[in-house]
């Protein structure tokens, strides 16, 4: 697929993803591709095969069936290998594709993609630390490092992603807030726990002993920005040194402990934790939630009338 190409409709499709919607750059880039992959597969399933993607225009959309959207998603599946989650990601790209050209440009008259339907989830349960492994890793952190710790904490604490940490400047950090700038350029704001305002508070009086050229919170050891990379690289280092087996552990799975852990502990509505972490979707939020058979037994015992006896 000539995946370095594109068609007009789409670009017009994405620019208002862009100035409308606030969608992220990353999101444009799997929009993209999922939608060049559909019409690159109905053309080829045609015996075409053009050498670009001019050929996409309103008679072209309107020649393709529902069948050809899921034949491509079996395509997908069989061939490809795609989980149900790129599967599911993919039916989306063609519902809000479909959906502009009818409801925004008023370029088509019928939108089949509403019939198309998506595949089962599995439910997923998330990798964490575990609140014993949590506080290793804090422990062994304070003992190397203030900026070090300081990330550590952040990530166990507010729940961040990793790009919206490493984004972060010093005057995002108020006495007792930070101003994270989240998917899509969207502002929200997360309350410090007093261990984050400790470990900020450690942190700056490193840094701001150093002369940087930077409005950057973390800096590197040349004083510049600390990349992602580099933030992942510590995040490991510490998980190792902590004694945890670091497979399957990153950054992100921090964000996913700090978020089961509120939830679990601090019996955080979900409501609450979706604002906390950003999501669009509370059913993204509810991956967190999941329980065990235990939970589950020990929920239906808590009932008041579980021992009495007729």
């Amino acid at each position: 697929m000539q995946s370095n190409k594109s068609c007009k409709l789409v670009e017009q499709y994405l620019a208002y993803l862009v100035t409308i919607k606030g969608r992220s750059k990353n999101t444009i880039l799997e929009y993209r591709l999922d939608l060049l992959q559909f019409f690159h597969f109905v053309d080829l399933s045609r015996s075409q095969e053009h050498m670009d993607f001019q050929y996409v225009n309103i008679e072209f959309i309107d020649s393709i069936t529902l069948g050809d959207m899921y034949a491509f998603l079996a395509y997908c599946r069989d061939i490809l290998h795609s989980s149900p989650g790129t599967r599911t990601r993919k039916i989306v790209s063609i519902r809000q594709f479909w959906k502009y050209l009818k409801t925004k440009a008023h370029l088509i008259n019928n939108n089949i993609a509403e019939e198309l339907e998506t595949p089962k989830q599995p439910k997923r349960i998330v990798r964490c630390l575990t609140l014993e492994e949590s506080v290793r890793l804090l422990i062994e952190s304070s003992s190397s490092s203030a900026r070090d710790n300081c990330i550590i904490t952040i990530f166990l604490n507010c729940a961040l992603r990793l790009s919206e940490l490493g984004s972060l400047n010093v005057d995002q950090v108020t006495s007792d807030i930070l101003s994270i700038i989240g998917k899509g350029n969207k502002e929200r704001k997360i309350f410090m726990t007093p261990a984050v305002k400790q470990s900020i508070t450690k942190w700056l009086s490193v840094r701001n002993s150093i002369t940087v050229n930077t409005n950057a919170l973390f800096i590197s050891r040349n004083g510049g920005r600390l990349t992602t990379r580099a933030i992942q690289n510590i995040v490991k280092k510490h998980i190792v040194a902590a004694g945890i087996n670091p497979e399957g552990l990153s950054t992100h799975k921090l964000r996913h402990t700090s978020a089961t852990l509120m939830y679990k502990y601090g019996h955080v509505d979900i409501r609450s934790l979706q604002q906390i972490l950003g999501h669009e979707s509370i059913a993204t939020t509810e991956i967190y939630t999941h329980v065990d058979e235990r939970q589950l037994q020990a929920a239906v015992n808590s009932n008041p009338l579980a021992m009495m006896f007729s």
